[in-house]
């Protein structure tokens, strides 16, 4: 019987370079980063994360958790953007 692609699906068709593959790969979810791989991870994570990736993607992307991704730019002294979405405020004056 085959598979239909559906909700929890997460798996993505393609990816952007054989690179993010191979990390992905020595990188499995739970398994400790340290060191000299963990720096990289954290700048690959940075400069993603500052191209405009959000933490979900990186964390589905990596393998990892949110969490984890979370943590890592922080450790790596990103300023995280804000949520997005609506807003609550009052609405800007179109005139």
């Amino acid at each position: 019987m085959a598979r239909k692609p559906g909700r929890g699906d997460h798996e993505s068709p393609e990816r952007t370079s054989h690179e993010e593959a191979r990390v992905a790969e020595t990188l499995k979810k739970g398994s400790r980063v340290t060191g000299a791989a963990r720096e990289k991870l954290a700048a690959d994570l940075k400069k993603k994360y500052d191209s405009g990736a959000s933490i979900r993607a990186l964390a589905e992307e990596t393998g990892r958790s949110y969490g984890f991704v979370h943590r890592m730019l922080s450790e790596s002294g990103v300023v995280l953007r804000g949520r997005g979405g609506a807003t609550r405020g009052k609405k800007a004056a179109s005139a």
